[in-house]
């Protein structure tokens, strides 16, 4: 019997990803909240895909086919710090009318927000406990807590540039956080001061900061519109809302990236 030819619909199982939408009240403004996070999440199962694969490139020495996955992590960013813009057409009023259904439920347990992190290197085992009800999710969070992360990866190929390296840099335990360090960034400043001989690291290093740019780029729209929605009002994770928010937006995951940028 000759195979149906593939639809559309049957390709993106459409079916299923359109009745994955199950609004809890009766308000029409439930399901645009809906659908900006599942979206989201979309989104953050391609980066983790695309870095995966640049982490593996770059620990094997084949750092300059990784900068496409790279940047194509930097625009998915983009496109998702947009999507803010969408959810804050939705008004304070208009979200206070079926805020009590989401209970407890945050974005602020994202496993796999919190899996990205973790892969670009900012450590926090203490978002394990909130995948307890979900084994494989808070085991695929362990295994990117417990690995290097894609800085731990670029400062082993500076490394294997030949720059010093201190070798609690390039043997640790992983899941702890990283301490920036005075000799990494002597390196990756060497290797700013002289980009064309250092040219793969260099530009390596600049769709590592492209990242970190896209991401505080989030953070700072996460919080405008969760300012704008709810205002001084507590997160419903239990978070203490925007002030949380906002503690998070210095955060860099490549430190020295950044502060080499003074001694240039």
């Amino acid at each position: 019997m000759t195979a149906a030819p593939m639809t559309y619909a049957r390709y993106l199982a459409l079916d299923n990803l359109l009745a994955a939408q199950h609004p809890l009240s009766d308000r029409d403004d439930e399901l645009l909240f809906i659908v900006i996070h599942q979206t989201k999440e979309l989104w953050l199962k391609q980066i983790i895909a695309e870095l995966k694969l640049a982490k593996r490139q770059v620990r094997g020495g084949d750092v300059v086919p990784a900068y496409k996955g790279l940047a194509r992590v930097s625009r998915i960013q983009a496109v998702m710090t947009l999507s803010w813009d969408v959810l804050a057409t939705m008004t304070p009023s208009e979200y206070t009318r079926f805020r009590h259904v989401l209970g407890p439920s945050s974005g602020f347990q994202s496993d796999q927000f919190r899996t990205v992190e973790f892969m670009l290197g900012l450590k926090d085992g203490s978002h394990l406990q909130h995948q307890a009800d979900r084994p494989e999710a808070q085991a695929a969070l362990k295994t990117a807590l417990d690995a290097p992360s894609l800085w731990d990866d670029a400062i082993a190929a500076l490394a294997a540039a030949g720059f010093e390296v201190p070798a609690d840099k390039l043997d640790r335990d992983w899941s702890e956080k990283y301490a920036p360090n005075t000799q990494v960034e002597e390196g990756w400043l060497a290797v700013y001061r002289d980009p064309e001989r250092w040219w793969p690291l260099y530009q390596l290093a600049e769709k590592l900061v492209d990242i970190d740019d896209a991401m505080a780029a989030w953070r700072h729209k996460h919080v405008l519109t969760v300012s704008r929605i709810i205002g001084g009002k507590r997160g419903t994770g239990g978070t203490a809302g925007v002030p949380y928010l906002e503690s998070t937006l210095s955060k860099r995951a490549f430190p020295e990236l950044w502060t080499l940028r003074t001694q240039l």
